[in-house]
């Protein structure tokens, strides 16, 4: 039933994209998907907790810029703050969604604020919208397509020793604030999806975890281009029919969601296909004007740059880390 899940949420998000014209309408498709990959049964707080940190983290950000924007040094201090608050959320079962989200899209809200012409007020607007919806999926998707049978829950990860919190805090708060820092100096407007990238796989907060995230990401974005392309190929001049489109489209994510059934690793490679195939085709494709193969293309390159760049950044980030990390604890 989770395949199915999946393959419902997806559809129905892109045609209420596609019926109301949401901007940012991707994360309708994304948001649901997230949370019926990352719990294996129906959980109402999930969804709860990743709602409400990405509209809290999209406020908490439209206060900081309104208020520190004009003095460089000083809201530097408090993003760093913020981030290093939602590093350490990321360390608790309980609260590794609301500080993984928060970090992702205040990332997301930093960025797209420092040019001119992003409206941020229009921004939460339609991202309170986006959630709501999201919510509604997510709640029709157990609707229609319940469990026959009790899902396993995985154990909770053992303990990690404070040494260990400490240096995982710390990788994750110094990624962190570099893509702050890279994305603030640098005109990378058309790089978000390297961004979200780069913090995607950041979320194991460890080299081990971020190579394989990173190989996992590398693979699912290439598949999601590869499939949308073949998408626009296929359609060929039908692509403007709005009806076509969307039938095209459900049968593409009817494929990739079968990965969902088929282990872990997969479901990630799924997810990274899901999030290549539906960003482009939400923000840059415009029916009969403007295709989305540039932005396949520019998509899987940036990813995979980013990918490799953050890897070697946390490679010479661990060595330090790894030596405090075994130090032995004073009880």
């Amino acid at each position: 039933m989770k395949v199915m899940r999946i393959w419902f949420a997806c559809s129905l998000a892109m045609a209420l994209t596609l019926v109301f014209d949401w901007n940012y309408g991707f994360l309708a498709v994304i948001v649901p998907v997230f949370v019926l990959n990352a719990r294996p049964k129906r959980s109402i707080s999930a969804i709860l907790m990743v709602t409400f940190s990405i509209v809290f983290a999209a406020i908490e950000a439209t206060f900081i810029l309104e208020l520190f924007q004009a003095h460089p040094v000083l809201f530097a201090i408090v993003v760093g703050i913020s981030m290093l608050t939602k590093c350490i959320a990321m360390m608790y079962h309980v609260s590794h969604l609301f500080g993984f989200g928060g970090i992702v899209v205040s990332s997301m809200v930093y960025n797209l604020a420092s040019y001119d012409f992003f409206d941020i007020s229009d921004f939460n607007v339609n991202l309170l919208v986006l959630m709501l919806a999201s919510m509604a999926i997510y709640a029709l998707a157990y609707c229609f397509f319940p469990d026959r049978e009790q899902p396993q829950i995985p154990p909770h990860p053992p303990e990690k020793s404070a040494n260990d919190k400490v240096s995982q805090v710390a990788m994750g708060w110094l990624i962190a604030m570099l893509v702050f820092f890279v994305f603030q100096t640098m005109d990378l407007f058309d790089s978000l999806s390297a961004l979200v990238s780069v913090l995607i796989i950041l979320s194991p907060l460890t080299l081990t975890g971020t190579i394989g995230m990173g190989k996992v990401r590398v693979i699912g974005t290439g598949l999601g281009c590869l499939i949308g392309l073949a998408l626009q190929i296929i359609l060929g001049k039908w692509f403007g029919n709005t009806l076509l489109f969307w039938l095209g489209y459900t049968l593409a994510v009817g494929a990739i969601a079968k990965l969902f059934g088929k282990g872990l690793v997969q479901a990630g490679i799924g997810f990274s296909a899901i999030a290549a195939l539906s960003v482009p085709l939400t923000t840059t494709l415009v029916p009969e004007q403007q295709d989305a193969t540039f932005a396949y293309l520019y998509r899987f390159s940036s990813i995979f740059v980013a990918v490799l760049a953050t890897t070697a950044v946390m490679y010479l980030i661990d060595r330090p880390l790894n030596r405090f990390s075994q130090k032995p604890q004073v009880n």
